[in-house]
């Protein structure tokens, strides 16, 4: 399969130049996409009040864990498209493409059916307080309804990157993101909707991004162009994603369980605190994005390489997706901490909810980089096929670390600054597991099939 105008070419010539074409629109995506979402935190926060703010950010660690799995599969998707690419065939990728967009939707209505049916009993498990859940409720039940161009719009993003296209997935963002921000306005601000107007505001936008992204799949090239008369499951497609993306899902679910038993610790501290972490968390999405957007550049160019047998440059690809990683992760870390009384004034007036911020700020955002330790050797693991170890890796290491924290030393020094340190030591343990085991690994196979 040639590369055309909008791909990368991952098998051959130098790999810096190209990694960063590719992970920088997916970083770009990301924190694009953060931004609009960071929109009905901000909007909320300043004209519906403080209440409204930890409503709205009471809901991220309980739709990632819901959706996560789903979400893996697309980087299973991704993962089984690309190797297809580096091996040249055509005719198992047009059966691929089919098989994950039919996934989409199927998991998408799904989600949409039973996420407001869950929605308040989740949110009353994790201890909201009584004068958040009913404002909480309304935007989660909202948010589920837009799942379908939620699936739809990441899995068809992940077979576009599958060839080096991540600057189609960045368009549908900016176009779906400004109609996100001019809702918002209007349902708030004119209509004063307050927390219903924000999440109708996101449902619309995700359905624009949708069918953005349907629209460049029915016309691109031969290989990768999805018919929808077409549509279908075929059993190995999907058992192969599975392979991949079920245990990619499941590393994302084990990390927003342990958030979801983080919150809760968070929520006995009041609303006041509920609202200063969601709005700090807006900063360690944007450091982790520029991470997740080179995790997904060492899985895909690792898939391409790893499938045309091209070792060396499997390893070249994981030290660079790494050294890119830290360097602009570590930066972004720097500055939103150095600024972070000005920053979080972008969320929030209230003094109260500023001082919880920016506690959140300095003892996790400051060292946010070093999930690349992790993240980016599970990317590269993932790409030689093998996903379920760093899942593992990461149960043992986060979620069960995170736990065990919450009911010892959490429950012997319960101030907000011990629960907030969890993070960082989570991190330098379960990278440290990580990267041991794919040294090991890596050694083993290439030399074996070099």
């Amino acid at each position: 399969m040639s590369a055309g105008k909008n791909s990368v070419d991952m098998l051959n010539g130098p790999l810096l130049g190209k990694i960063l074409v590719f992970s920088l629109p997916f970083a770009a995506s990301s924190i694009l996409q953060q931004v609009f979402n960071s929109a009905d935190v901000a909007v909320v926060g300043r004209f519906s009040g403080s209440t409204s703010l930890a409503a709205v950010g009471n809901n991220a660690p309980i739709i990632n864990l819901i959706i996560n799995i789903f979400v893996g599969m697309s980087i299973g998707a991704n993962v089984l498209i690309a190797t297809l690419i580096g091996q040249n065939r055509k005719d198992e990728i047009k059966s691929a493409v089919h098989t994950v967009i039919s996934v989409a939707l199927i998991s998408g209505i799904f989600l949409a059916v039973i996420g407001p049916l869950v929605s308040k009993p989740i949110l009353e498990a994790i201890g909201t307080p009584d004068e958040v859940l009913v404002l909480a409720a309304l935007y989660l039940r909202i948010y589920f309804l837009g799942m379908p161009a939620v699936m739809v719009y990441n899995f068809g993003s992940a077979v576009l990157r599958s060839k080096g296209d991540s600057n189609r997935p960045l368009y549908c963002l900016i176009a779906a993101g400004i109609l996100n921000v001019i809702l918002n306005l209007v349902f708030v601000i004119v209509f004063r909707m307050g927390v219903a107007g924000v999440a109708i505001s996101t449902v619309i936008s995700n359905y624009v991004s949708a069918t953005m992204i349907i629209f460049f799949l029915l016309n691109e090239e031969e290989g990768l162009r999805l018919d929808l008369r077409k549509l279908h499951i075929n059993k190995i497609q999907l058992a192969k994603t599975a392979r991949i993306g079920v245990p990619a899902g499941l590393q994302g679910m084990v990390f927003c369980f342990s958030n979801i038993c983080i919150q809760g610790g968070i929520n006995s501290f009041g609303s006041n605190a509920m609202a200063g972490s969601a709005a700090a968390l807006n900063f360690e999405y944007f450091s982790y994005f520029v991470v997740s957007a080179f995790t997904q550049a060492a899985t895909t160019f690792t898939s391409q390489n790893y499938g045309a047998k091209k070792f060396s440059r499997c390893k070249k690809i994981y030290r660079l997706s790494m050294l890119c990683s830290v360097i602009i992760s570590g930066a972004m870390c720097f500055v939103f901490v150095f600024f972070r009384r000005a920053v979080i004034r972008v969320y929030t007036v209230d003094e109260a909810v500023i001082a919880f911020a920016l506690i959140r700020l300095v003892h996790v955002e400051s060292l946010e980089f070093l999930t690349s330790s992790y993240e980016i050797t599970a990317g590269a693991l993932r790409g030689m096929g093998y996903s379920m170890l760093p899942a593992i890796l990461t149960l043992a290491g986060s979620c069960f670390l995170r736990l065990t924290w919450l009911a010892t030393v959490f429950k012997k020094f319960p101030s907000f600054e011990t629960i907030m340190n969890i993070y960082p030591i989570s991190w330098i343990i379960t990278g440290t597991a990580v990267i041991s085991s794919y040294l090991i690994i890596r050694k083993k196979k290439f030399s074996i099939e070099q």
